[in-house]
């Protein structure tokens, strides 16, 4: 993928995988994958959100691979991921690519017990795991999952990126903007600000903002357009009650795209939630705006429900380079440590 970009210093620079993968879907594309960290440490899965890529997790993954096996891929149509073929911009495509990933970087013991693996969704990300809920294969290899910043349906009428009533007027301007296949161009001061209304808090610094805008230019603006499409027409309620691995929930009070009602209608669906975590004053992208919150959280469920077993390396499946405690922790206290940092 050319028009990929991010940072290329400090701390929301994409750190240099370990093994660069390709995973093969469902249908046959191929789906960018990396791994960071030791072969035999337990695993964390990381799906990103619409319009980012493997870059977006960067805070997060400097933070994890001295301990963990770090899997990130680029969801379909983003990063070095293949675009769907027609009419494949769908949640079933994102819960193909999924365990798709699961079930090609997790090894699988000689009896056929199935290593198991944290899971962490960011916005499309957490859309993904609840698509594949249901999933046989999701269930065998999930020991907890970390929702950050999602939703699992009526995205356009609770949105909040433009301030008016709720009702049809809003849901069809945020179709406009969900759907818009508009060049974004080069990332600006403008651009900045723009971006910055939309997806983070006001505490969000100039250094993660110029990050994140960077990623989020460089998606390519046809699939930019049609997941964006998808994502307001979906409906997985019906898939959440399907989600039995523990799940804890993480969002942003100053969240516009996806407000704290999806996250406290999905707590309330969960058979096995965790609790659900506020964030005041953080916007959409948490795991930038706060990567320690979301480190800590990914910890505490690793710790608790991840055992370290053998199956990691010496039972994975084979790979072809393509070219070459349980709660969230102290939700104001994570925050004040990045917010002086």
């Amino acid at each position: 993928m050319n028009r990929l970009s991010h940072a290329t210093q400090g701390r929301y620079a994409p750190p240099a995988p370990a093994r660069e993968l390709t995973v093969t879907s469902a249908d046959g594309a191929r789906i960018y994958t990396e791994q960071h960290g030791l072969d035999d440490a337990p695993a964390v899965v990381l799906a990103h959100g619409w319009t980012c890529s493997i870059a977006f997790w960067a805070p997060v993954i400097r933070e994890l691979r001295d301990d963990y096996r770090v899997i990130v891929y680029d969801q379909r149509g983003h990063g070095r991921s293949a675009a769907p073929q027609y009419g494949g911009y769908t949640t079933d495509t994102l819960a193909d690519d999924l365990v798709a990933v699961l079930d090609q970087t997790l090894g699988t013991a000689p009896d056929g017990t199935k290593e198991q693996a944290v899971l962490v969704g960011h916005s499309m990300g957490g859309m993904t795991i609840m698509a594949a809920a249901s999933r046989p294969e999701l269930r065998e290899r999930t020991a907890a999952v970390l929702l950050c910043s999602t939703s699992a349906g009526q995205l356009l009428a609770e949105a909040l990126v433009l301030p008016t009533p709720r009702g049809r007027v809003r849901a069809r301007l945020h179709t406009a903007v969900l759907g818009s296949a508009a060049p974004l161009g080069p990332v600006t001061p403008l651009a900045r600000r723009v971006l910055k209304y939309v997806t983070m808090g006001r505490g969000a610094t100039v250094e993660m903002t110029d990050a994140c805008a960077r990623i989020v230019h460089a998606c390519p603006r046809q699939g930019r357009a049609k997941w964006g499409h998808m994502m307001g027409d979906m409906d997985l309620d019906r898939y959440v009650g399907e989600l039995t691995a523990p799940t804890a929930i993480i969002v942003g009070t100053a969240d516009r795209l996806t407000p704290k009602v999806h996250a406290r209608k999905i707590d309330a669906a969960l058979p096995n939630s965790l609790g659900l975590t506020e964030l005041p004053g953080i916007g959409h992208m948490t795991p930038m705006e706060v990567p320690d919150t979301v480190v800590g959280a990914i910890r505490g469920l690793a710790t608790t429900y991840l055992t370290p077993s053998a199956l990691a390396t010496a039972t994975a499946p084979a790979q072809t380079a393509p070219a070459q405690t349980a709660a969230v922790p102290d939700a104001a206290t994570a925050t004040a440590k990045e917010q002086t940092a």
